[in-house]
């Protein structure tokens, strides 16, 4: 059984089509469980479904860019394995261990290193804003990033690879898991208080994610995970709100009601 998941990730990269149908499904699923148990009562600026238009379009591009990228994860992976380089043929790990050794280094760097990097320089936050411009964040919102911030959160994985010495099957499960999560956390759905605690011991949760969308600092400058919350919680970034306070947007350097002007979007990092 263990080996058959081993196979079947191995050559996942290879089977888009797979890979998009999990993208997909898993959208259509949160997006219909949104319309019953909503976190928070959202105001489109038209409706649902052309503010998901928006935000579909940029994940069309990120997904074109990430299938470029892949190519070269192959290759990073690959020569790793050659080399002997990376934690994961340094330590002698296991099967087993080496994806948890992936999917934590991937986490950070991926995750939150990217993410945390991006807030701290103001020529990355420039991009990376059009992912805070969303008044409305759902399920939609999850891969809503400006093309140049693809090509960093690209870059940053690629760097996760090789200093795990990743094989692919461990890459491709943790790409996997990243779609779920992203969809997840950024999903307008209530889970019960007590459950969204605990969640968010482990994984970052609904709850703890829309707290890095409020609108203001300190708050925006928190919870930069992706899968699990452990590297806020351990570097100091992670912080607590209570979803009635949480209001989305931001309150300065883009005007809140063009948050689904998709030309004026891709234009506005270059824009002084």
């Amino acid at each position: 059984m263990f080996n058959a998941l081993i196979d079947y990730f191995q050559t996942l990269d290879q089977h888009p089509l797979q890979r998009l149908a999990l993208l997909v499904g898993g959208m259509l699923i949160l997006w219909s469980i949104e319309g019953f148990i909503p976190l928070l009562p959202l105001a489109y600026r038209k409706n649902k479904r052309k503010h998901a238009v928006v935000n579909l379009s940029f994940t069309a591009i990120h997904l074109v860019i990430h299938t470029g990228f892949a190519l070269l994860i192959v290759f990073l992976s690959d020569w790793a394995k050659a080399a002997r380089f990376g934690i994961i043929h340094w330590s002698g790990a296991s099967v087993a261990a080496g994806i948890i050794v992936t999917i934590l280094v991937l986490d950070f760097f991926g995750g939150w290193l990217v993410h945390f990097t991006e807030h701290k320089l103001a020529l990355l936050w420039r991009f990376h804003i059009i992912h805070h411009t969303d008044n409305n964040v759902d399920v939609t919102t999850g891969l809503r990033h400006h093309p140049i911030e693809s090509v960093l959160r690209g870059l940053f994985f690629l760097a996760g690879v090789v200093v795990a010495g990743a094989p692919m099957y461990a890459v491709m499960i943790f790409q996997t898991l990243l779609v779920l999560a992203t969809q997840f956390t950024h999903a307008n759905i209530s889970l019960p208080v007590g459950l969204d605690k605990a969640l968010s011991w482990i994984i970052v949760s609904p709850n703890m994610h829309k707290v890095h969308h409020h609108y203001e600092l300190p708050y925006t400058d928190s919870n930069y995970g992706a899968v699990f919350s452990i590297w806020d919680r351990l570097l100091g970034t992670f912080i607590k709100l209570d979803k009635k306070d949480i209001r989305y947007g931001i309150d300065k350097h883009y005007p809140n009601e063009k948050d689904e002007d998709f030309l004026l979007l891709l234009q506005h990092p270059f824009k002084s």
